[in-house]
């Protein structure tokens, strides 16, 4: 009864979830940002998010209205300078917002050279631009754009401020913010404030929007998953092996996991703030629930509970590798997604994906591994109700590591050939898929091993192991002729107990299958 309990609140918890609305909000804040030095230029990268166009019947005469309109706001932006540094009046610092297609409308290059953001003195001399202000022309594509704006300093002047402005987005693209200046003497610059980035159906960002339905779907299909299961459990409860305890501790953590990173993209939405909280609790039920998952394909792999009783000295280094891989994935996924705002998706953590691979080449060798020699023990042992059920877990594993290495080829295909996120609308599939992936194979192996009145046949018993060592012995030597100390084959399999009980319990499970 408390398992049915906790679905049945689970599933209340998702479908309410799912009903409400939310006020979406995406903020990048600023906090004392350092310009870096790009070539002639220097950046602070405000942000960048897909946002989709305002709707058609938005006034846009009015910033504060928020139904169907998509912008991008600057409040309370301050440019600070150290007491040292403010003797002198400065140059403009810009603010310089442009649409992923526009970006060659910034920076320029004279006579083919090296392109600049800042003009450069060659440049000047052309007259297409003046010495130390930023390089922008107007796009042809989308009129009025790039929206360039600034402040500067005057003499003695600690800090400046940007004038609040709110752009209005018409037109659906990767839009990106960079705070940018061309003057040495600022370098000890920092920006304060924030911008405010809307979607016409609020303000969570562009690639991320999808991914909060997503999850509210999986929450539900786990729930329906997760009914199946324990219903079959509480039927049979008496038959329970302890793998099917393990799948269900799976099904707990994906629903939990599910259900946290709906609950993370809904707060993202209401507040515009990543929830730290509950991004690492997600985070870490994702990195529990795949270790754990590995972990129990492997130890089926090595027929623990089929073919033998326990790992023996597999023990610790199966631990071992789960431990390893639980603490790579964790450190992976808490660098890609806590604090996570811009859609922009950075290219310096390679150093952690690796690992992560790494491991999952192993495990998948090693499963692949102990199942080639699991399939010959039960082969030879002629137990073929077992060797069924591993048969087919075997083709399903095998569906699942050609998917997933057809699917790895498409995603490096699509990074690598998406340098500017130009496809962002398409990106939310490509997390999306590994969940489906998972989950997909976590429903082949509830089909396989649900609990059922027959579950026994399939577990570890000494007569299995008897019945292995009558088919050894015969094969080495014959039976030696009966004697008055050895009793007949008849009186043998009339004996209560004897091992010809064991050899008919194991031909009554092969006639069984």
């Amino acid at each position: 009864m408390a398992s049915f309990n906790f679905i049945g609140a689970s599933a209340v918890v998702v479908l309410c979830l799912c009903l409400l609305h939310f006020s979406q909000a995406s903020v990048h804040d600023y906090s004392g940002e350092k310009f870096a030095s790009k070539g002639n230029v220097f950046v602070v990268h405000g942000g960048s998010e897909g946002i989709y166009s305002s709707a058609p019947d938005l006034n846009e005469s009015s910033p504060s209205s928020s139904n169907g309109d998509s912008f991008i706001r600057f409040e309370k932006i301050i440019f600070r300078r150290p007491e040292e540094f403010s003797n002198f009046s400065s140059g403009s610092i810009h603010a310089v917002v442009f649409e992923v297609d526009d970006r060659e409308t910034i920076g320029g290059s004279a006579y083919g050279g090296q392109r600049a953001v800042c003009c450069t003195a060659d440049l000047a001399k052309l007259g297409v631009c003046t010495q130390g202000e930023i390089i922008h022309r107007p796009s042809t594509n989308n009129p009025g754009w790039p929206q360039v704006f600034g402040a500067s300093f005057g003499i003695d002047e600690l800090e400046t401020k940007l004038q609040p402005r709110t752009i209005h987005i018409t037109k659906t693209g990767m839009y990106n913010v960079y705070f940018m200046h061309c003057d040495p003497n600022l370098k000890e610059v920092v920006v304060e404030g924030k911008t405010i980035w809307k979607n016409p159906t609020g303000y969570l960002p562009g690639r991320m929007a999808p991914l909060m339905k997503f999850y509210g779907y999986m929450s539900l299909v786990f729930v329906l998953l997760g009914i199946f299961w324990f219903s079959q459990y509480a039927r049979f409860w008496r038959e329970v092996l302890a793998l099917q305890n393990c799948i269900t501790l799976v099904i707990t953590l994906g629903m939990f996991e599910m259900a946290l990173w709906y609950f993370d993209y809904a707060e993202f939405s209401e507040t515009g703030v990543r929830p730290t909280g509950i991004t690492v609790w997600a985070v870490t039920f994702g990195a529990v629930k795949r270790t754990v998952a590995r972990l129990i394909i492997l130890m089926v792999s090595m027929g623990y509970g089929v073919v033998r009783p326990t790992l023996g000295g597999l023990t610790s280094k199966v631990l071992l590798l789960g431990g390893t891989f639980f603490l790579a994935s964790e450190v992976l996924e808490l660098v890609e997604n806590v604090g996570t705002v811009s859609d922009f998706s950075g290219k310096a953590r390679l150093f952690f994906v690796l690992p992560v691979a790494i491991l999952d080449a192993f495990f998948i060798l090693w499963i692949f591994t102990s199942l080639s020699a699991t399939l010959n023990k039960l082969q030879a042992r002629r137990l073929l109700a077992k060797l069924d059920i591993y048969r087919r877990f075997t083709n399903a594993l095998a569906v699942a590591v050609i998917v997933s290495v057809g699917w790895v080829c498409y995603e490096l295909y699509f990074k690598s050939t998406d340098v500017y996120n130009e496809r962002w609308q398409n990106a939310w599939i490509i997390p999306a898929f590994w969940q489906v992936l998972s989950f997909s194979l976590l429903c082949v192996i509830c089909a396989l091993w649900a609990p059922s009145q027959n579950s026994t046949r399939y577990a570890y018993s000494d007569d299995s192991e008897e019945f292995d060592k009558d088919i050894t012995l015969t094969l080495i030597k014959p039976s030696p002729l009966p004697t008055k100390d050895v009793k007949s084959p008849s009186e043998v399999r009339s004996t209560p107990g004897g091992d010809g009980a064991s050899n008919g319990g194991d031909v009554e499970e092969d006639k069984t299958a």
